[in-house]
């Protein structure tokens, strides 16, 4: 079946073409206008519509190498229906490495926004209107915060079938059956009606192979399951973690102000009463024990060593029996650092990937 029409920004998008658009945002001081980048790959026949988009918050970086490398994939020759990548939808807060705007907003709190609003209302109706309101599909990509890091794992409503489907092809251990924030992208798409994942994994500002690769290979996971690629024709496949479902998290806080020793890492399963860490002050005189609460696995840490009392330092999954989780963790982590690639490079394709003239 012949793919159907699409019009983004005014421009209609034929089948079988690569096509780059600037969606206007806003001008600086200067009357410089600033655009948001958008890619848009279509396949000759019918398929979802499946959009993907990074850097919401400006300092949020792995989400851009990983469409970056999704946009280089052999794989998409055999694409049907459509991908819309959108690299970088925060745009100033992405020059100035910031998580908000330059209106000091949050973008992922004001979806679906409002055409006569803010800037950061503005940019978020631009982004349903010509983005979520072409879409069947979405995949919203995120890190932690600065100096936060987080395992990579899926965030969405599992007691939506589409979007449950979907959690569970993208191939994390860890899947959060998490809460809608209001405000944000998921919460206006799913709104819409348009099944929507949050990919979290890493550290604001910096690049994370495992998170990219682990990411690259999820985005490729949910457009096999949509029927948007064909099943894969490797002869032998990789092992896909069989994601297990946590119905809550919280973050464990400093009892006092200090200076923070760690003794779990990242992916490590605790049990309730577990020592995580211990927070000091400089001279080692007075030292606090930090304890979970509960049983879980480790999917969020800080890397500030100095901390104030209440500040949150661990952020835990919820899980009663917590073997199982672990063991899954284990080896997604062991699957993705063994990989041979270097930055720059996507293993996860069906096809390697095209050579560069970057």
């Amino acid at each position: 079946m012949q793919a159907d029409p699409l019009h983004i920004n005014g421009r209609s998008i034929a089948p079988g073409t690569r096509t780059t658009l600037e969606l206007p945002i806003t001008r600086l001081y200067t009357h410089t206008p600033i655009t948001m980048p958008v890619q848009i790959v279509r396949g000759n026949k019918a398929g979802p519509h499946l959009f993907v988009s990074a850097a919401i918050h400006g300092d949020e970086l792995n989400g851009v190498e990983i469409i970056r490398r999704v946009l280089r994939s052999a794989a998409l020759k055999r694409l049907r229906g459509t991908l819309i990548a959108v690299p970088i939808v925060n745009v100033q807060g992405f020059l100035q490495h910031s998580r908000e705007l330059p209106d000091q907003r949050d973008l992922n709190r004001v979806f679906p926004g409002s055409e006569k609003g803010s800037l950061a209302a503005r940019l978020a109706h631009t982004f349903m209107e010509e983005i979520v309101g072409n879409s069947t599909h979405g995949i919203d990509l995120h890190t932690g915060a600065r100096h936060r890091f987080n395992l990579p794992h899926i965030r969405a409503n599992m007691h939506l079938p589409d979007t449950e489907a979907m959690a569970k092809a993208f191939g994390t251990p860890v899947v959060l059956n998490a809460d809608i924030r209001d405000g944000s992208l998921r919460q206006a798409a799913t709104e819409a009606e348009i099944p929507t994942l949050l990919y979290e994994a890493g550290e604001a500002l910096r690049f994370d192979e495992v998170s990219i690769r682990a990411g690259v290979r999820g985005v490729i996971n949910v457009m096999h399951y949509l029927g948007m690629l064909p099943p894969s024709s490797r002869k032998k496949k990789r092992p896909r973690a069989e994601p297990v479902i946590a119905e809550s998290s919280a973050w464990v806080r400093a009892p006092g102000s200090g200076i923070l020793r760690p003794l779990i890492g990242l992916g490590a399963r605790v049990r309730k009463g577990d020592v995580l860490g211990i927070v000091s002050d400089p001279f080692g005189s007075q030292e606090r024990e930090i304890k979970s609460t509960y049983a879980g696995i480790v999917i969020g840490r800080t890397h500030l060593p100095m901390a104030y009392e209440g500040e949150a330092l661990f952020h835990i999954a919820r899980f009663e029996t917590v073997e199982d989780v672990a063991a899954q963790v284990e080896a997604f982590q062991a699957t993705y650092q063994m990989e041979e690639s270097h930055p720059g490079t996507a293993t996860f394709n069906d096809e390697p990937e095209p050579s560069s003239n970057e």
